[in-house]
């Protein structure tokens, strides 16, 4: 009898497969010049590995496609041509031009991708920042209403010379949003895809929050604050990415007021919640350049969406989304 049920269990072993073990899975690759990293949970090692450089991809795509500070893209064309003829541009770089458009009348104009046509005047790696007169000169260049945008022509036009874009400022996010189409197009549920401040959050891990600190602007390797989130996007924009210190000891980094062409002052670090990455990209440039009570004004008339900005005083400040309930 023994010999029988040993038998018997030897067949069933052939005829049902064993299980796949789940596991978490972490991948990691460079892309518009920042960190991308991924992390999943997956039962099929071979399948994870596959997803992963279909993420990947989409960046370098992405960065081919919209970078300016490669000459081949679409978007060094645009630039290039857009104020002397309109260029016919793919659907998809239309369609996120006309969503920064969107967040920069929704900001007033503090999310501005014609910030180019003055911050290409700054060089952080040699410390170099240009004079008052050089800032007149560009500045009035410097208005996201100078962009046409011809839905049905999809093509872009500048109405005046001197108009650069970036897309510096919500094209990560927007990859971001699209490597979480591709993780659920192959049925992954808890996942965590981050490029540089950008971060989404594909469901939970496993049974609890990811735990996402908010990086200290004046303290390196520490966290400000710690969130527990789950199934939302955060992106961060800071004074300490990108910056140098002038000769009479101030602080220059690369968030610059479309109003001034100055670098943004009275926040050292702005953290935008939402639900998607595009969004939170963009207002969270936005809000660093509104300022607190404008940027706090802003994420209370917007459903869904919460912030933690830190000031220049190193206060912080919380949208009421993310206070604790009074009794």
């Amino acid at each position: 009898m023994f010999h029988i049920i040993v038998n018997l269990a030897l067949i069933l072993t052939f005829i049902i497969p064993m299980s796949a073990k789940a596991e978490w899975f972490f991948f990691s690759d460079t892309a518009m010049t920042t960190a991308i990293e991924l992390e999943m949970w997956s039962d099929d090692a071979a399948v994870a590995k596959l997803i992963s450089t279909k993420v990947f991809a989409e960046f370098k795509r992405i960065d081919q496609s919209m970078s300016r500070y490669q000459s081949t893209s679409e978007l060094s064309k645009v630039n290039r041509m857009a104020a002397l003829e309109p260029v016919r541009v793919s659907g998809e770089l239309l369609r996120l031009i006309q969503r920064s458009t969107e967040l920069s009348t929704l900001s007033s104009g503090a999310f501005d991708i014609t910030f180019a046509s003055l911050g290409y005047l700054y060089d952080f790696r040699a410390a170099k920042q240009p004079s008052q007169k050089w800032i007149r000169k560009q500045l009035p260049s410097v208005n996201y209403q100078n962009i046409i945008v011809d839905e049905k022509a999809k093509t872009i036009a500048f109405k005046q010379e001197g108009t650069l874009l970036d897309l510096g400022g919500i094209a990560k996010g927007y990859t971001v949003d699209l490597g979480v189409a591709i993780l659920k197009d192959y049925g992954i549920s808890h996942a965590r895809l981050s490029a540089g401040g950008d971060m989404r959050m594909l469901g939970d891990k496993k049974g609890k929050p990811w735990m996402i600190g908010i990086k200290d602007p004046r303290k390196e390797a520490q966290h400000a604050v710690v969130l527990p989130l789950s199934s939302v996007a955060i992106s961060t924009s800071g004074d300490y990415e990108r910056f140098f210190i002038d000769e009479v000891g101030e602080r220059v980094h690369h968030i610059i007021s479309p109003k001034t062409g100055r670098p943004a002052k009275g926040i050292q670090s702005v953290s935008v919640i939402g639900p998607n990455a595009i969004t939170t990209d963009g207002l969270s440039t936005a809000i660093f350049v509104l300022g607190v009570e404008q940027g706090l004004s802003l994420i209370e008339s917007l459903p869904d969406v919460d912030v933690i900005i830190i000031d220049a005083e190193r206060q912080m400040h919380f949208s009421k989304g993310l206070m604790m309930p009074v009794n």
